[in-house]
């Protein structure tokens, strides 16, 4: 899956409320590490920044991701309209232009 882009735009999964969506998340994420086939990056951008900053609950499944070489990045101009930057815990603080980048090269992209 190395090929593989996720693109994460919400805050969770779904439409329900919001701890029923980011719980989906973390769920989603921990089988994501445990399967062991990982994509080669994950971009986050409108409500999908706001999983890669102190406080989110799926902080921890992001740092491993990361870890395990998982390209995370996140956008700027979302972070920035959000108040967030300066609470960014994992990833790289990106444009829309290494987004495109990410996309460009991926074979396959999946949109959470």
């Amino acid at each position: 899956m190395k090929d593989t882009l996720i693109l994460i735009t919400r805050e969770g999964m779904g439409s329900a409320e919001p701890a029923l969506q980011q719980k989906l998340m973390g769920t989603w994420l921990e089988l994501l590490l445990e399967g062991g086939k990982l994509p080669g990056a994950i971009c986050f951008y409108t409500d999908g920044v706001k999983l890669a900053v102190e406080g989110s609950p799926v902080l921890e499944a992001l740092e491993n991701l990361e870890k395990k070489g998982v390209h995370l990045i996140l956008c700027k101009t979302c972070l920035d309209s959000f108040g967030l930057t300066e609470k960014v815990r994992v990833g790289v603080v990106g444009g829309m232009g290494d987004i495109l980048a990410a996309q460009t090269i991926a074979a396959r992209i999946i949109s959470l």
